[in-house]
């Protein structure tokens, strides 16, 4: 599945630095802008794992949705 995200990448001092607006929680850092936005990827990533844990905890139904 893909989920179109923005990205704002910010340069500081040697290091790029982004961030994704829809998920705040997320950032990336790195020393060039590829390596900065696998970074945040990768942060969102864990993110919405992290998310997915807690909605199945609180699932009473035990209903689980999987898409492919």
């Amino acid at each position: 599945m893909n989920i179109p995200l923005s990205a704002e990448i910010h340069k500081e001092g040697e290091w790029f630095v982004a961030f994704c607006p829809e998920m705040p929680e997320a950032n990336g850092q790195g020393r060039t802008q590829e390596e900065c936005l696998e970074n945040l990827k990768q942060a969102i990533l864990l993110l919405l794992e992290d998310r997915r844990a807690d909605a199945r905890e609180k699932n009473d139904q035990g209903v689980v949705l999987e898409l492919t």
